[in-house]
C-alpha cells in the first residue's frame, strides 16, 4: 500500500498499545463464541437468543417493541426478527402489538420463555464467571467495566445510557 499524504498525521499504537488492543481483539473474538457453545450445548439456546430472552424477563410491563429490542440486544432489525422467530417456534416467545410503544410490533416472553431462561442463566452464569469474573482479580474487573463503560459510550452512546440508567452498581 502506497504512503498517502494524510499518513503522516497518524497516531500510530505504540508497542504497549498495539499489545493492549491485539489483546482486547483476542477477548473479542473469543470470548463470545465460548459463551455461545456453552448455551446451545445446556440449554439449546444461542447467545443472542439467551440476551433477547433476557432483555423480555427484565421488561417492567412484559412487552418490548421489536426496534427496541433491537438496540437493546444489539443486533440488527433483521437478525431480531430472525432470532424471535426461532423462539416463537419454540413457544418461548408471542409476538403482538405494542400499544404503549404506538402501532409497533413487541415481543414477550412466554411462561415456557421465562422457564427457557431459568433453566439456561445457572450455567451460564457459571460460565460468565468461569471464563471472566474468577479469571480477574476484583480490581481488574472493576477496570475492564470501567474501560468496557468507556468504548460503548464512544461506540454506542444510546447502549452506555441503557446500561447507566438501568443497570445497578
Amino acid at each position: 500500500m502506497a504512503d498517502r499524504p494524510d499518513d503522516a498525521d497518524v497516531a500510530w499504537l505504540t508497542s504497549p498499545q498495539l499489545k493492549d488492543w491485539a489483546s482486547l481483539m483476542a477477548m473479542l473474538t473469543t470470548l463470545p463464541p465460548a459463551l455461545d457453545a456453552q448455551l446451545k450445548r445446556d440449554a439449546g439456546l444461542n447467545l443472542f437468543e439467551y440476551h433477547v430472552l433476557v432483555q423480555l424477563a427484565e421488561s417492567p410491563s412484559g412487552m418490548v417493541a421489536m426496534s427496541d429490542l433491537a438496540l437493546l440486544s444489539q443486533g440488527s432489525v433483521s437478525r431480531l426478527s430472525h432470532a424471535v422467530g426461532r423462539l416463537e417456534r419454540a413457544g418461548l416467545v408471542r409476538r403482538g402489538a405494542c400499544h404503549e410503544a404506538g402501532r409497533r410490533t413487541g415481543a414477550v416472553l412466554t411462561d415456557a420463555g421465562r422457564e427457557k431462561l431459568e433453566m439456561a442463566a445457572p450455567g451460564h452464569v457459571r460460565e460468565v464467571r468461569r471464563l471472566v469474573v474468577d479469571a480477574l482479580h476484583p480490581a481488574q474487573l472493576e477496570a475492564l467495566g470501567d474501560a468496557a463503560r468507556a468504548v460503548v459510550a464512544a461506540t454506542a452512546p444510546d447502549v452506555a445510557e441503557v446500561i447507566r440508567r438501568d443497570l445497578p452498581g
